[in-house]
């Protein structure tokens, strides 16, 4: 009885030993991971609104200037028209 209860105690130590060694830099190495993918996909959602800010800055410069040139073409028909009045 007394071998028996030795080697339960020597079980348990073991057992002990390899939860907190093994299972506790698990742990560790798990959260490691968990903290680096967090860092990722936070990169990764900042560069897509970078990218999303820079194409919409991109487009508002195109509508602006197609808007002036717009402005720019319907100028010349009323300079035209008033060139032919003027000489009429």
């Amino acid at each position: 009885v007394d071998q028996a209860i030795d080697d339960v105690s020597t079980m348990r130590g073991n057992l002990g030993s390899f939860q907190r060694n093994a299972l506790e830099a698990n742990l560790h190495s798990l959260r490691v991971s968990k903290e680096n993918l967090t860092a990722s996909e936070s990169m990764l959602a900042d560069t897509d609104m970078a990218q999303e800010m820079s194409s919409l800055v991109k487009n508002q410069i195109l509508l602006a200037s197609g808007t002036a040139m717009l402005a720019q073409a319907n100028q010349v028909p009323q300079s035209v028209l008033q060139l032919l009045n003027s000489n009429g």
